[in-house]
């Protein structure tokens, strides 16, 4: 029997503090204030009769018996929000067609997983599900000639669509691991070796190349890179640096024994991935869509993504409608 005091907030508080190190963080990762993070967590302590985290520590870390339980408590937690997503996922079965494009950001894990869980819940439906970029996708959904869309958010309304917040997702320096010293030091560094763009028809680019243009920054142009998994790549190979997001940081895992991701030695900026629906599917098909998909990355990506790189906490975020 489960011991009385051990409830599902306590568990979601004690896994972010775990991620964070920080109160503060884990306040800001969870909603709740300060007190009510370490009320919770005082909690979970009294109720498991032992100290999960080394509270004099800055930032705190996990005592033994905390790592321990951080293993099952992570499993439990994946378990119910997979659960919880699968019933949840709303009843497709009144559709006659469901058209859906999805940036190819999401392309390992996320796709093939929303994909299933939307064909579970559509019985006679015409169903089409395309991958693509942000500015393709985009222009799909513009152009009428796909019912939803999820992708970067440009920036731009456009008539007749809805949008649906989904993620936050911060720009970072990924680098070839041992290139950069201290944070300080990262510019006068980077300048020995190339910088590794994005393809200039891509938003992403565009979106980064007018950041780096408002902080006055002016990098040499001579590699130019459509993939995610290539621009990694290169850095792995020590043939440059970039300036990505955890969305393609986090499709590589491949490569990152070979790279280090960093905060960016310049004014930060982000990104937001929204869902877009035709005006005409407004309700609560484009809603529950939206929700199963922040579900979706919360566990398969926001998650460990702050296992590896706890500095991301309150910036790589799921964003509420």
């Amino acid at each position: 029997m489960i011991a009385k005091g051990v409830t599902l907030r306590g568990l979601e508080v004690f896994e972010a503090l775990a991620s964070s190190g920080s109160v503060a963080q884990t306040a800001k990762m969870t909603g709740l204030s300060q007190p009510a993070v370490s009320q919770q967590l005082s909690k979970l302590e009294d109720a498991l009769a032992t100290g999960l985290i080394e509270h004099n520590r800055r930032p705190m870390r996990l005592t033994p018996a905390g790592h321990s339980f951080l293993t099952r408590a992570k499993s439990a937690l994946a378990e119910l929000r997979l659960a919880h997503t699968e019933l949840t996922v709303m009843d497709l079965a009144h559709l006659k067609a469901l058209s859906i494009g999805l940036i190819d950001d999401f392309d390992n894990d996320l796709t093939p997983r929303l994909a299933t869980i939307l064909a579970d819940s559509l019985t006679g439906c015409k169903f089409k599900l395309i991958t693509a970029p942000s500015h393709e996708i985009s222009k799909a959904i513009e152009d009428k000639s796909l019912h939803m869309a999820i992708s970067a958010n440009t920036g731009t309304m456009m008539d007749g669509v809805l949008e649906y917040p989904i993620v936050r997702d911060p720009f970072i320096l990924v680098v070839p691991k041992g290139t950069v010293s201290s944070t300080a030091a990262a510019m006068a560094e980077l300048s020995k070796i190339p910088f590794i763009r994005y393809d200039q028809d891509q938003l992403i680019s565009r979106q980064i190349e007018a950041h780096l243009k408002r902080q006055k920054l002016d990098f040499p142009h001579r590699f130019e890179v459509g993939s995610h998994l290539a621009l990694i790549a290169m850095v792995a190979r020590g043939i440059g640096w970039t300036v990505t997001t955890p969305l393609g940081y986090m499709r590589a895992e491949r490569f990152h024994n070979e790279v280090e991701a960093l905060p960016l030695p310049f004014k930060p900026f982000s990104r937001e991935i929204t869902l877009y629906a035709s005006a005409d599917w407004a309700g609560d098909v484009p809603n529950d869509v939206a929700q199963t998909m922040r579900r979706l990355v919360q566990r398969h990506i926001i998650d460990p993504a702050l296992d590896q790189l706890p500095w991301l906490a309150g910036e790589l975020r799921i964003l509420d409608a």
